[in-house]
Parts: C-alpha cells; structure tokens; sequence
C-alpha cells in the first residue's frame, strides 16, 4: 500500500471526526438558514465545517488541492486534492433530522483514492483506502450477495429527482422490479449498500463533493458505482451504486425511458 496515501488517510479520519463533532455542536439549534443561487440552503455550520477542514487539511498537508462545496475550487501543487462536503444532508440538519454527515474524499492525479464520511449524530464514521477496504469505525463491512433483484431493497432520495431528469417511469419499474424502496437519500443509501443493508441506491442531482467520499467506500465493499451510463464521472448529475451483482440489470431498467 502506497505509504503516502496511507499517511493522508489516516490523518483525514482523525480530523474529519473533529469536523463532524464541530458541525455537532450547531445541530438542532435553530441556527439561521440562507438560500444559495440554487435553492439549496446553507448555515453556519456549513462554512466553518468546511473551513476547518480546509484549514486543518492544509497545515497537515501543505499544497495539496481542495474542492469544496462552499468555497469551491483550490488547485494544489502535489497532485492530491481534497474533495468536501461539510455537511451532506442541509436539509434534514436544519429540520433536526440525524440523518446528515460531514463527506471527505481525497483525489490523487484525477483518481478516488480514499473516503471518509463521519455520521456523527450516530456516531458512525465509514471509511475506505484504496486496497485497504472499507469500514464502518473499526469493523469490516461489504456489499450483499444477493443476486435476485425481486428480492433486493432500493434506496433513493427522492421522487421528484426522477421527475425533473425525465426519468420518472424507470424509477416505477425500478420499483415494481423490486422487494423494497427506502427514500434514505444523500450519503446514507449509499453507505447502507457498503455495508449490505440494501443491494442499490440510486440518485440524480449530486455533485462532485457528494458522492467523492462515498464512491471508494462503495468500491472498496465490493459495490460498484457507476453514472446511469455505467461509467464513472463524479461531475454527472446522476449515479448507481449497487452491490455489484445487479448494476448491469439496473441500468437496463434506468435506460428504459430515456428521452
């Protein structure tokens, strides 16, 4: 294992728990909430999140690179970069709802070498370095093995992603295809599929930041992760992680209706 990776890695961990114990200490406060351009909101709590991050990242690693949600883009001078999400999940954080978490994804020359995405309100932190595996605190988790996608479990954020990207009846069949649906949206369907909660969680309308952290946690589970094309491109607005044994069948199903 590349010994400098393994360096970045572990330090991202301990600092990315900080990040989540400060994000923490606003939560269910009533803290004052903005509007972006848009539409998604914004506290507090979001900018110095990312700004410790930053900061901390940046002592421990001087001229690496950053991407972040809420001061964009840093460009670095040693071929890593630090992809962020401060708090992934706005939305349930300022209704109070424990489902959010802060998202940490580390870029080494383009490729995703590292994730780590701490759930604090549930004392979760989920992990994964490239070849090391993935983890849920200290314990080892991997994807299902089911195979039968009648009898598999869909997470998805929610109707209305599919509804804007025209997609609307491939989710329906997506459903009647399947055992169970879940609207278990942002980080939380796709690390319920890492640690074989679930077989598939699809999503439309993320960002890089949203899903750099979670693609090598998925991977590293034994999943697969993919845009609806089945290629990776964490600048698309859409992805699919699934365990790996019914990705193909479930991309079928998504390009169904495609306009």
């Amino acid at each position: 294992m590349n010994a400098d990776w393994r360096t970045r890695y572990d330090r991202a961990i301990d600092i990315t728990r900080q990040a989540g114990q400060l994000a923490l200490r606003h939560f269910d406060t009533g803290l004052a909430v903005e509007w972006k351009g848009d539409r998604s909101p914004v506290t507090l709590a979001d900018r110095e999140t990312e700004q410790f991050l930053r900061a901390r990242l940046q002592e421990a690693f001087p001229g690496d690179g950053f991407l972040g949600e809420e001061f964009g883009d840093t460009p670095g001078t040693t071929g890593y970069r630090w992809v962020l999400d401060p708090i992934d999940g706005t939305r349930s954080f300022i209704r109070g709802i424990p489902l959010w978490a802060v998202l940490v994804g580390l870029e080494y020359r383009g490729e995703l070498i590292a994730g780590i995405v701490d759930a604090a309100p549930l004392g979760h932190t989920y992990h994964a370095l490239r070849t090391g595996g993935a983890y849920r605190n200290d314990r080892r988790i991997r994807v299902s093995d089911e195979a039968d996608l009648s009898r598999s479990m869909v997470f998805y954020s929610g109707l209305s992603w599919f509804l804007k990207a025209g997609r609307e009846q491939a989710f329906l069949e997506l459903v009647r295809r399947t055992e169970r649906q879940r609207g278990l949206g942002d980080w939380y369907g796709f690390v319920l599929v890492a640690q074989g909660a679930g077989e598939v969680m699809v999503e439309h309308g993320v960002h890089a930041w949203d899903i750099a952290a979670l693609v090598p946690i998925v991977e590293e589970a034994g999943g697969r992760f993919s845009d609806w094309d089945g290629k990776l491109d964490i600048q698309r607005p859409d992805c699919l992680a699934s365990n790996g044994k019914l990705h193909d069948e479930v991309l079928r199903i998504l390009a169904t209706d495609r306009k």
